[in-house]
C-alpha cells in the first residue's frame, strides 16, 4: 500500500464513521492526511503528490490504523490524540485541559487588519480567555515590542498555556494570569483580544461529540451566548487606555450580539469564515454605549 492509498482509505473510513471536523481541519480528506502523516512521523507539510507512491510496510499501516481507531472510538478531536494543533502555521501543544486553538482572531493578527488601530504607544496587550495561549503567542510574535497578559479562569488551561509560552521562548514577554474575566487583570491595556465562551444553549445541546470533548467552560455562553460578553463589555473600559480597542470573536452569534447590544456599532473584520464573526470596538464606543452615558 502506498501513502496515497492509505490517505484515501483513511478518508473513506472517517466518512463512514460519521466523525465531525472543525478542530484544525474542515473535511475528511485533510483530517486523513494529518492523521496518516502524524502516525508515520512525517512532517505535516509533506507534499502528498510527490510522496503519493511511497510504499508503506505493515508496521506503518498499523500505526495509522491505531490512531484512526482511537479517533473513531473516542470521538476526540485529532489534536487531543496527537497533542498538537497548528494556528497560522505555528505549532501549539494542546490536550483536554484547553479547547483546541482555532480562533479567527489569529487571521486578524496575521493579515494586519488590527494594525491600523494601533500606534507607537501600543505596549500592553491582553489575551482574555487565553486557553492554550495561542493568541497570546501569536500577538507577541506579531508585535515584538509589546508585553502580553494571557488570562483565563481555568488553572488547567493556563498550565497548557505555560507549555506553549515556554515552547516559543516568550516567558519574558507573556505573563499568565488566573482571572475570572477581567477581575485580576490590572490594565490599562492598549489592546484586548478575546475569544470568549459564546455558544448559546440550544447550540451547545446540539454540539457533536468532538466539541463536547472540550471543556464546556470555554464554550458555553448561556441562553443567548452573551453571558460572558455582557460582563466583558461592561468592565472593559476601566481596563483600557484612552485609545485602546477590543477585538472580540462571537462566532455565529451576531444576531444575539446585536440583540444584546443594540446601541453598539462595531467594525466587523473580514475572516475566512465571513465578515460577521470577529468585531472591533473602541473604548470610546464602549463608553458612549454604556447605560447612563451622555452625548
Amino acid at each position: 500500500m502506498t501513502l496515497q492509498e492509505l490517505v484515501r482509505r483513511t478518508e473513506q473510513q472517517l466518512l463512514a464513521a460519521g466523525v465531525s471536523f472543525g478542530h484544525g481541519t474542515a473535511n475528511a480528506r485533510d483530517e486523513a492526511a494529518w492523521l496518516v502523516l502524524h502516525a508515520l512521523g512525517l512532517p505535516l507539510d509533506t507534499d502528498l503528490d510527490q510522496a503519493s507512491n511511497q510504499p508503506l510496510n505493515q508496521a506503518q499501516q498499523a500505526q495509522a490504523a491505531t490512531l484512526l481507531e482511537a479517533r473513531i472510538a473516542t470521538r476526540q478531536p485529532l489534536a487531543y490524540l496527537t497533542r498538537e494543533a497548528w494556528l497560522q502555521g505555528v505549532p501549539f501543544y494542546v490536550d483536554e485541559r484547553a479547547i483546541v486553538p482555532r480562533s479567527l482572531i489569529a487571521e486578524c493578527l496575521a493579515d494586519g487588519s488590527i494594525d491600523p488601530w494601533l500606534s507607537d504607544r501600543t505596549r500592553h496587550v491582553l489575551d482574555l480567555c487565553t486557553g492554550n495561549g495561542s493568541l497570546a503567542v501569536l500577538a507577541a510574535m506579531a508585535w515584538p515590542d509589546v508585553m502580553v497578559d494571557a488570562a483565563d479562569v481555568s488553572a488547567d488551561a493556563l498550565a497548557v498555556a505555560r507549555i506553549n509560552v515556554d515552547r516559543h521562548g516568550l516567558a519574558k514577554r507573556i505573563r499568565l494570569i488566573e482571572s475570572d474575566g477581567l477581575a485580576a487583570c490590572p490594565g490599562p491595556y492598549d489592546l484586548i483580544l478575546c475569544n470568549p465562551p459564546y455558544v448559546n444553549a440550544a447550540s451547545m445541546a446540539a454540539l457533536p461529540a468532538e466539541f463536547r470533548a472540550e471543556p464546556a467552560l470555554a464554550l458555553a455562553g448561556g441562553d443567548d451566548g452573551m453571558d460572558f460578553v455582557r460582563h466583558l463589555l461592561a468592565g472593559a473600559p476601566a481596563r483600557m487606555s484612552d485609545d485602546a480597542v477590543l477585538v472580540l470573536e462571537i462566532g455565529h452569534e451576531r444576531a444575539h450580539f446585536e440583540a444584546a447590544f443594540p446601541a453598539l456599532e462595531p467594525l466587523w473584520l473580514d475572516t475566512s469564515a465571513g465578515g460577521d464573526q470577529v468585531l472591533l470596538l473602541t473604548r470610546e464606543a464602549l463608553v458612549a454605549a454604556a447605560p447612563g452615558a451622555t452625548a
